[in-house]
């Protein structure tokens, strides 16, 4: 149980008008976390963080250097504009963006991933399960197969919001319930998954190939282009994520007890659903609905770092090393094309499930 859940860890504001403080002891009764207004001091989970990010960095680099084509220092190099002209197009044209939407959108798989599941309560909270990423894809593919492809993000974000409101208004019926969020997300999921199958046979054949392939998850046409508006939206999107995870953590303790600490729980949860989508979105645009990364994400790295509440930055941290590695192995397997990336996350998501239920009957 996490230390948030102990009415008697918090002090709130008293007639002074102090800023509210949680503070939580480890077992030798020393402090381990002081909260405030300020941000959380937590090492471990600064730690972990710090160290997913520079593996995830070492994936990526494995990448550029994959099959020997350009040596090490060449890479380096280009890198820093001082490579040859192949080195430069192979490093900086071919594998760079790849590599770098790669980690970005795995990076908003994971806190998606994180924010939903403690939105929901459930450790089966994430995008691709209840719903959000398959309507992000069907405004997407609307867009793709009927409009201009410039506007795919648009469509990504329109359909994911459309797709939060409806589970909104299904899952709501007097108080928050949690276990109802997650299962008006799968109906509509499923709604939504044969909306986007009926969108592929109405399509032209080459239109619905390429569809089709976008929509298994693949990072196999990544262009410079969209880096940029992808790292925007995700740095945009953590930010204002930060603060309003302090406030989703409370909610813990119960709606009441957090509403004494001046959280108001209902729009907190709408806060937090809208980004949450809205990281969905960018991963979706960028990528197609890749699958079970932020699903796993969040978990491996709460397993880590040992950590309770949210763990956002660790969970984003997690989601750009899974990505980056399972991309490595798409690019290394000796395949007679090109393998999607959605492949790898998919069967990693299989075994993970296969682990969980393992470990659920164990307990």
């Amino acid at each position: 149980m996490s230390v948030l859940e102990k009415p008697e860890a918090v002090r709130g504001r008293g007639l002074s008008g102090g800023p509210a403080a949680v503070r939580s002891r480890g077992l030798s009764g020393g402090p381990v976390a002081v909260r405030g207004r300020g941000l959380s001091l937590r090492p471990r989970p600064l730690a972990v963080t710090l160290l997913l990010t520079l593996l995830a960095a070492g994936t990526g680099a494995l990448a550029l250097t994959r099959d020997g084509l350009v040596p090490p220092a060449e890479v380096l190099g280009a890198l820093f504009g001082a490579g040859s002209e192949r080195a430069a197009f192979v490093v900086l044209e071919l594998r760079l963006p790849r590599v770098a939407l790669g980690l970005t959108v795995g990076a908003a798989l994971g806190a998606a991933g994180a924010l939903f599941q403690q939105l929901s309560r459930n450790p089966l909270g994430s995008p691709d399960i209840v719903g959000f990423n398959s309507g992000a894809a069907t405004g997407a593919l609307l867009v793709l197969l009927h409009g201009d492809p410039a506007y795919v993000a648009s469509g990504a974000a329109g359909g994911g919001l459309a797709t939060a409101v409806i589970v909104q208004l299904l899952a709501r019926r007097g108080s928050f319930r949690a276990n109802r969020l997650i299962l008006a997300g799968i109906a509509v999921g499923s709604l939504l998954a044969s909306v986007n199958a009926y969108l592929l046979t109405r399509a032209a054949l080459d239109h619905a190939q390429s569809a089709q392939l976008w929509l298994i998850g693949s990072l196999g046409s990544a262009e410079r282009h969209q880096v940029m508006p992808a790292l925007l939206g995700l740095g945009a999107l953590l930010l204002a994520a930060l603060p309003a995870v302090r406030r989703l953590d409370l909610l813990e303790m119960g709606d009441e007890a957090a509403g004494g600490l001046g959280v108001d729980a209902a729009r907190t949860r709408v806060f937090v659903l809208l980004i949450a989508v809205g990281l969905s979105a960018v991963a979706v645009s960028a990528a197609g609905p890749i699958v079970f990364v932020a699903l796993c994400a969040p978990q491996l790295a709460r397993r880590i770092g040992r950590g309770t509440g949210t763990g956002l930055l660790p969970a984003a941290a997690m989601g750009a090393l899974l990505l980056s590695a399972s991309d490595l192995v798409a690019i290394s397997l000796p395949t007679a094309g090109p393998l999607p990336v959605g492949v790898v996350t998919g069967a990693l998501g299989g075994v993970y499930l296969v682990w969980l239920l393992g470990r659920g009957r164990r307990r």
